[in-house]
């Protein structure tokens, strides 16, 4: 059996990573991928950019692929499923029109609000003066959102009426994720978690839950990332909570796609927060989450590649999952989210016993090197939280590279409350 893995980053490396575990065993190609994956058997990188459909869609019929999973958003924005859907490859991946749900805000905000799923009150502009205006009036805290694809970094939470300002004139006028809208959405307070499910039209199968931490430094500070951390299970969300949320938010959602002629098909990403009035949508993605695919999918016992085969054929579908808690810590170059360099020495990673995903590397003259902002993923496993938040942080500390930083708080709150 023949996979190839759509992406370059670190939750293709755990798909590749969970992949290769399957008793199928398949030979994996990840398209363009990093040398990191190469380290786990049976994984080959092809040079060909996740961007580039037809030379994907090329390189799939002349290795007679069978099963094609995308990875990140902009390749599902570009038409990628349809593609391979037009020439009878399986894929699993949203459509464009599905892959909608996460490319426009206001797409998905509009439909929840017609199928009655709970979310933020909220307006949409593409004029700073109207959004200026509706600012005044609403005042902060509030949410602004680029109506986009941004990598994760188009949402700023605004605690104060300067801040949403910035943001607003950042998005409308500056144009720094493209030209566009901005969604400006009520602010929301409660634990934030993720919801990963596996969709093929109306079946939802639920993996299980993590939280990611957004912000880049301790504390909850500074700017939004891409995340810098995860962990499963969130201890603060209970199991009827979870199922409430799958039966009334993912679900539905689901269904509403399948209504409006635009029925989904691969991963689709809850991301929810347990309001007083219950979980809520803040956001909706068409793939995995990154890093959470990076604590939900060591989590997960059964064979991956045989649950995407089984949803693809509309089979019944068990996940399994181990006991035991997992969380990973992002080390990032200094300087992101914004400039940073590339090329930064990283040593002593083979001495790592825990499980790292690479993000963001090279090698250079038998070297590893950084080539990106969030770098590498360090996972550790424990029977809990406290366990697995040791593990992790043992592996981070054997790692010498002084040009990269990570949060030391991953997974604290957790065991705080």
């Amino acid at each position: 059996m023949k996979i190839l893995i759509i992406g370059r980053g670190g939750r293709e490396h755990a798909i590749a990573w969970k992949a290769a575990q399957s008793p199928l065993n398949p030979e994996i190609f990840v398209a363009p991928g990093n040398e990191g994956m190469t380290l786990t058997s049976n994984v080959h990188r092809v040079p060909i950019d996740e961007n580039n459909t037809c030379a994907l869609l090329t390189f799939a019929q002349e290795q007679h692929i069978d099963l094609t999973i995308v990875g990140p958003e902009a390749a599902l924005m570009n038409g990628i499923a349809d593609e391979f859907h037009a020439a009878g490859l399986p894929i699993f991946a949203p459509t464009k029109a599905a892959a909608q749900i996460e490319g426009s805000k206001q797409f998905a905000k509009e439909l929840m609000v017609k199928y009655h799923i709970p979310t933020a009150r909220y307006r949409t502009f593409d004029n700073y003066d109207k959004a200026k205006a509706y600012l005044d009036k609403t005042g902060a805290p509030i949410v602004i959102k680029y109506d986009g694809l941004a990598a994760g970094k188009g949402v700023v939470v605004a605690m104060t009426s300067d801040e949403a300002d910035v943001a607003l004139k950042d998005m409308l006028l500056d144009n720094h994720f493209g030209q566009g809208k901005v969604v400006m959405e009520e602010y929301l307070q409660g634990p934030e978690f993720s919801l990963l499910t596996l969709v093929n039209g109306t079946q939802v199968v639920p993996l299980v839950i993590a939280q990611d931490h957004k912000r880049a430094y301790d504390g909850d500070e500074g700017p939004n990332t891409g995340g810098m951390g995860a962990y499963s299970p969130v201890p603060v969300i209970s199991q009827d909570q979870i199922d409430w949320a799958v039966e009334h938010i993912m679900k539905p959602t689901a269904e509403a796609m399948v209504a409006e002629g635009c029925p989904f098909c691969g991963v689709l990403y809850g991301g929810l927060m347990l309001t007083k009035q219950g979980p809520k949508v803040i956001e909706f993605n068409a793939r995995f989450g990154d890093p959470e695919t990076e604590v939900v999918l060591p989590k997960l016992k059964s064979d991956f590649v045989q649950l995407v085969l089984d949803l693809l054929t509309h089979r019944e579908v068990k996940p399994e999952f181990y006991d035991d808690a997992f969380l990973g810590v992002v080390l990032a170059a200094k300087g992101y989210p914004g400039k940073y360099e590339k090329g930064l020495s990283i040593g002593n990673l083979d001495a790592v016993k825990q499980t790292v995903f690479h993000m963001g590397t090279d090698r250079k003259e038998g070297q590893w090197v950084s080539n990106g902002g969030r770098v590498l993923f360090v996972v550790g496993r424990g029977r809990d939280l406290n366990e697995a938040r040791t593990d992790a942080y043992e592996g981070v500390k054997t790692i010498y590279a002084p040009d990269l930083f990570h949060r030391e708080d991953i997974g604290w709150q957790a065991l705080t409350r």
